[in-house]
């Protein structure tokens, strides 16, 4: 039996000290949701879009993109398609396994934000972004279609800026695996130096409880 009963609301002031359990449990649902989380995907973890047992390669080529590493104490992994002027249209492609958490909210905001831009010069026509995602079944298919529902978006520019791409969250639950393939698509004709299309980072923003 309890030692004290309080039949209304109590406010405490000050701090309160916990020395045994709370009772009954709290779950997830008690807390306040927490809009668009940012979760951070690490670039070292992007696959080759048709082999994902293999890492991306360390320069872009075919139809993949590279994981680049630059100079030390000036550059970061990124991930590139390389030089493609005067290439023409060239499309590459890289693959991320995404999972969601279990504090991700059932059926709320799902949204990739790649950080992205140009290095050295801006494509003569156009540079793109495209995005295309898919929940995993349990049995090696996927489930459903693609769930991206933002069109390519340009990155033909030497600022980087963050590109968002809404996912259709309706099914998305704690715990289901997302693949996501990026699509970095430059068409230059007839530029003289080096344009390159570049992805600077990658994040997933979720709404959360606990």
């Amino acid at each position: 039996m309890a030692d004290f009963t309080f039949p209304g609301a109590v406010d405490v002031r000050g701090d309160l000290t916990i020395r045994g359990s709370i009772l009954p449990a709290i779950t997830r649902t008690q807390f306040a949701q927490n809009d668009a989380q940012v979760y951070q995907i690490p670039l070292s973890s992007a696959k080759v879009w048709d082999a994902a047992q293999n890492s991306l390669p360390s320069a872009g080529a075919a139809d993949d993109l590279g994981l680049e590493t630059g100079t030390w104490g000036t550059d970061v992994p990124h991930i590139s398609t390389g030089d493609l002027k005067a290439a023409g249209a060239t499309t590459r492609y890289c693959l991320f396994e995404l999972v969601l958490p279990p504090e991700y909210v059932a059926g709320q905001t799902v949204t990739l934000r790649i950080s992205s831009g140009m290095e050295t010069t801006v494509s003569d026509t156009t540079s793109t972004i495209d995005v295309e995602a898919y929940l995993a079944s349990r049995d090696g298919t996927v489930d459903g279609a693609d769930i991206c529902e933002t069109d390519a978006q340009s990155n033909n520019s030497l600022t980087f800026a963050g590109l968002s791409f809404t996912f259709s969250a309706t099914n998305c639950d704690p715990g289901d695996q997302l693949f996501v393939r990026i699509a970095a698509a430059v068409n230059d004709a007839a530029t003289g130096t080096a344009v390159i299309s570049t992805i600077g980072a990658v994040e997933l923003l979720l709404d959360t409880q606990g």
